[in-house]
Formats: structure tokens, C-alpha cells, sequence
């Protein structure tokens, strides 16, 4: 088809005709918003590096959670700040920890909202590191049973979905089995597949208190320069049970998105970032950008990738523009 017999121009003239042929749709339904919950009560500590969001104690963090399930958020992602730290990350597998009380207390408090929880060891380790440090090396298989541990510990408090986000070889098997084995088969896991080693995480590192206090992630996370090894990172965590696959971050892996979805029939999550969340919001205090627009265009972007579900630090605001134009 070529100009003149063929007009694209001829249907976006107007708003009506270019929602009509509107290739992909950016729903409410698709949003999961990450919450950060610290011990104490009335705590609400601003994250400098990220507007709007703070570290909440777990009476505020219900609040939260009311906000979102009001303006349609069918989902939240948890992240625990612990008071004690140590080389094991006793607190992340603990009966009475900090995401423990948090989801026990949403449970009762809060109906129809799907709680999920990061499993993860780097918010409770004193090292910061996601695993078992042995001799200067994170150890991968010492770190196995700590990551199943914390994840069961999860969903004896109630959690809807576990997700963990050490990359840990074979962690998705070994939660699966410590889930199937205590009663817990019908708890989900949404695995963090192709975590990219990536700088946009560094406000989260400041608001959940994660950063390494020697080395880097990078003997664990994805060289964010291959695209094949996510492919085996995400089959094999499906073939060890994963039943949502999630790649992070978001806008730089869009093409990672995009592959995951033609080779994988299970639901694919993305993961966009702290830091793609605080360049925007950055950018747009500046002056050098529309922020709401750049917020939207990049949420469609990630869905158009292919994403199933998006976790954003945008998920009230963008969810307030969804709602304005329903």
C-alpha cells in the first residue's frame, strides 16, 4: 500500500478514531505498587530519591494499601526493612519479622488486594549481599534453604504470592517444594527470572537499606549486555515452577520483555525500576519534560513490550489518570 492510496494520517485526526484502532491498552488491572515497611508505628520516612514514596511503618503501610485497592490497584509487592541485621538475615525468616506483621496485618485489614512478598536476603543481611557469604564468595547453595525458608515463613503469614529476587540457581525449585511440602501448593511464585545487574536500581538500594558493603552483584545478577542467557534464566525457572515470570528492569530490557513473551506461555511481569521511576519524576521537577506523559508513555511502552502485569512507583498516579479517562 502506497501514498496516496494508503492514508495512515487518516485515522488519528481525531481522539475518537485513534482510540478506536488503539493497538494496546494500559489497564488499572495491570498495576502492582512496591511498598517499603519498617518497624514502629506512625513511621512515614520520606525516600529522598523517589517522590512520594517512603519507608511506612505497618499502620501506615495499611493505609497505603487502602489507597491503592480504592483507586483499583489489585496488587501491592512488599519489602521488609529490618531493625537487626546480621550474616544470616535471621530477621528475613522470622515468625514475627517486619514483612511477617506487615502481611498479617493487611490480611485483616485490607479485602480484595493481592499481597505479594519479595524474598530476598540483602534488606537482612549485614553484608547486603542477596546470599550466604562463605570465605569472601556469595554461596549459592548455602543460600537455598534460607531463600525456602523465607518464603514458607511468607505464606504462614498469609501472603497471596512469593517472589523471589536473589537469583540464586535453583531457588524457584527449592521454594516451590518447601511451599508444596508445609501445605502451601496453591501459593504462587513470581520469579524475578532476568534480573539484570543494573545501575537504575540505586534508589532502592537507598530505600530498603540493600546496598553491598563489599563487591557488587555481579557474580549473581545478568550482565546486562545478554539477551540469549535471560531465555535460559526464564525457562529454567518455569521448568523448577514458577508461575509468573518477571524480567527488571523495565524500560531498559524492553526487548527483553518482548522475547521472553514469544517464547513463554506464563504470565510475564516487569519491573519498572526506581531509578527509571526517579529520572522521570527528575526530569519533570526540572522542567524538561511533562512527567504525567512520560509516565504513561513508558508504562504503554513496557505493556506494548508484552508485559502482563507492570510493578511501578508510578501505580496510584497512573492509576488516577486510567481512572479520569474510564
Amino acid at each position: 500500500m502506497l501514498f496516496p492510496d494508503y492514508r495512515p494520517r487518516r485515522l488519528r485526526q481525531n481522539e475518537n478514531f485513534r482510540r478506536m484502532i488503539r493497538e494496546t491498552r494500559l489497564s488499572v488491572d495491570d498495576l502492582i505498587l512496591p511498598l517499603f515497611s519498617v518497624e514502629g508505628k506512625g513511621v512515614r520516612n520520606p525516600i529522598a530519591s523517589m517522590p512520594g514514596h517512603f519507608q511506612l511503618s505497618v499502620d501506615n503501610i495499611v493505609k497505603e494499601a487502602m489507597v491503592a485497592r480504592d483507586l483499583g490497584i489489585p496488587a501491592v509487592m512488599l519489602f521488609g526493612i529490618p531493625d537487626k541485621k546480621d550474616p544470616l538475615a535471621t530477621s528475613a525468616y522470622a515468625k514475627n519479622g517486619i514483612v511477617q506483621k506487615t502481611v498479617r496485618a493487611l490480611k485483616k485489614k485490607v479485602k480484595d488486594l493481592v499481597v505479594i512478598t519479595d524474598v530476598c536476603l540483602c534488606e537482612y543481611t549485614d553484608h547486603g549481599h542477596c546470599g550466604v557469604v562463605q570465605d569472601g564468595i556469595i554461596s549459592n547453595d548455602a543460600t537455598l534453604d534460607l531463600l525456602a525458608r523465607t518464603a514458607l515463613s511468607h505464606a504462614e503469614a498469609g501472603t497471596d504470592m512469593v517472589a523471589p529476587s536473589d537469583m540464586m540457581d535453583g531457588r524457584v525449585a527449592g521454594i516451590r517444594d518447601a511451599l508444596d511440602e508445609n501445605g502451601f501448593e496453591s501459593t504462587p511464585i513470581m520469579s524475578y527470572a532476568a534480573k539484570y545487574c543494573s545501575a537504575f536500581y540505586y534508589p532502592f538500594r537507598q530505600a530498603a537499606e540493600s546496598a553491598p558493603k563489599f563487591g557488587d552483584r555481579r557474580t549473581y545478577q545478568m550482565d546486562p549486555a545478554n539477551s540469549l542467557e535471560a531465555i535460559r534464566e526464564v525457562t529454567m525457572d518455569v521448568e523448577e515452577g514458577a508461575d509468573i515470570i518477571m524480567v527488571k528492569p523495565a524500560l531498559a530490557c524492553l526487548d527483553i520483555i518482548w522475547r521472553v513473551r514469544e517464547e513463554i506461555d506464563l504470565p510475564v511481569a516487569a519491573y519498572n525500576v526506581s531509578g527509571e521511576f526517579a529520572m522521570i519524576k527528575a526530569a519533570d521537577k526540572l522542567g524538561w519534560l511533562n512527567g504525567k506523559q512520560a509516565m504513561m508513555e513508558s508504562l504503554i511502552a513496557i505493556k506494548r513490550a508484552g508485559a502482563d502485569m507492570i510493578l511501578t512507583y508510578f501505580a496510584k498516579e497512573a492509576a488516577k489518570e486510567l481512572n479520569i479517562d474510564d
